[in-house]
């Protein structure tokens, strides 16, 4: 199995438009992290879960046709692999990230397991080779991150804040944040083993 080497990312689409085409469950699955992250959701399918009609976007009910692309920032392809074949085809050509959804060869952009906990988010990929095991890691993250990681977050955005006001070199601060992070505990005889 060759894999290609990804640059991973994450996108800010609050007030930008997202398609997603396909109008079945698992499309229905892509849409509230889409939601969430603010983005201007539109769907386009000739039918649509009822799971889909009582979120509330705007619906087009019909078969994909390459505009509906127009002014997208990013797709998400939840269709039959043909429609996805073609959505791609079509977001290539007009230089927009798609997701084809267990389409691979489509896919240009792949959604991972993702955590979030404590204004933490992780993401995990199997460069779209094995989406199970990315779920499976995902699980395991959740149960070994600290309970109490909003306190880490907490702590590194108020030290950070010190260190770009004090001009604190990039190579010195992990060093500090694990000693600020250690302070955390001490009182308690635990320490963050990084």
């Amino acid at each position: 199995m060759t894999t290609e080497n990804l640059y991973p990312v994450f996108l800010k689409l609050r007030d930008r438009d997202v398609l997603v085409v396909g109008g079945g469950p698992v499309a229905a699955s892509k849409l509230a992290a889409l939601i969430a992250a603010g983005a201007r959701v539109r769907v386009v399918a000739p039918a649509v879960s009822p799971e889909i009609e009582a979120l509330g976007v705007p619906i087009t009910r019909r078969a994909f046709e390459p505009q509906d692309l127009d002014g997208a920032w990013f797709v998400v392809a939840a269709a039959p692999p043909e429609v996805n074949r073609e959505v791609a085809r079509a977001a290539e050509a007009r230089q927009i990230f798609v997701n084809a959804v267990d389409d691979v060869a489509s896919a240009s952009a792949y959604l991972g397991g993702v955590v979030r906990k404590g204004g933490v988010t992780l993401a995990i990929s199997t460069d779209g080779q094995a989406p199970a095991l990315a779920g499976l890691l995902r699980e395991g993250l959740e149960q070994v991150l600290p309970d109490d990681l909003d306190r880490w977050t907490k702590t590194a955005v108020t030290v950070r804040r010190r260190w770009l006001r004090d001009r604190v070199p990039m190579a010195a601060r992990r060093g500090l944040l694990l000693q600020a992070l250690n302070r955390l505990y001490a009182r308690h005889g635990q320490e963050v083993m990084l």
